[in-house]
């Protein structure tokens, strides 16, 4: 394929700036209706109200949502930021997680060889994954849970990509700190702090774009005693 065809493929704003491809997986079963997809679909705007003001996180950031509720959808391709129109969720049907998250390392890996491809550098990406239940499409120890199990922690270990997971309301804790690599636990959000939420995780970007590839960064601390989040004993 020539550079040509190639670039009306794949539209990547700023080939010039190193990127960093972040999907948001995003529980839309029915136990997320009412207060909470309101809040998700606020928070959403937040997110993109915040990056579009940071000159470099909006050039260098890539977000993509994938829902997971009625079915497994990627409601938004990867896309730039000045580009990207916060979706307005609906809640409804089952918890299909573990597709949800194969998907989401899917799409991931198809993003890193588009950059590749079109010679842009970028930053380890994300996976941040919101839920408020534990998935129905996986039970602990079948074979979709133990492939899940595999991608998580074989593509934080091989750095592929950083893996958060944020529980709400009555999430099921256990499952998500046994998904979760073991070097990051989940997180379980504080009532009524989900501006706050997607407040830091803005920030947590904006940060990331103006590093250097491959540099330790710290993060604000979601945990401290003014933070959105806390850590289930």
């Amino acid at each position: 394929m020539d550079s040509d065809t190639l670039e009306q493929l794949v539209d990547i704003p700023y080939p010039q700036h190193p990127h960093c491809a972040t999907v948001l997986v995003l529980d839309t079963s029915a136990s997320m209706k009412g207060a909470k997809i309101a809040e998700l679909n606020e928070g959403l705007k937040i997110l993109s109200d915040e990056l579009i003001q940071d000159d470099l996180a909006a050039k260098r950031i890539d977000l993509a949502i994938i829902s997971f509720g009625r079915k497994v959808e990627v409601i938004q391709p990867f896309t730039g930021v000045s580009q990207f129109e916060p979706p307005e969720l609906e809640a409804g049907g089952y918890t299909p997680m573990g597709a949800a998250i194969l998907e989401a390392a899917s799409i991931i890996e198809k993003r890193k060889a588009e950059y590749r491809e079109t010679g842009v550098d970028y930053y380890r990406p994300w996976i941040f994954l919101i839920t408020d239940g534990q998935p129905t499409d996986m039970s602990r120890g079948d074979t979709r849970w133990q492939e899940v199990i595999q991608v998580i922690h074989g593509g934080e270990s091989d750095r592929k990509f950083l893996f958060w997971a944020l529980g709400v309301d009555q999430a099921n804790m256990t499952v998500l700190r046994e998904l979760s690599p073991p070097n990051r636990v989940p997180l379980q959000l504080k009532e009524a702090q989900w501006s706050d939420m997607f407040l830091w995780l803005s920030r947590s970007l904006a940060k990331i774009s103006d590093s250097r590839i491959g540099e330790q960064i710290s993060l604000e601390n979601p945990t401290g005693p003014d933070g959105w989040g806390s850590i289930p004993l």
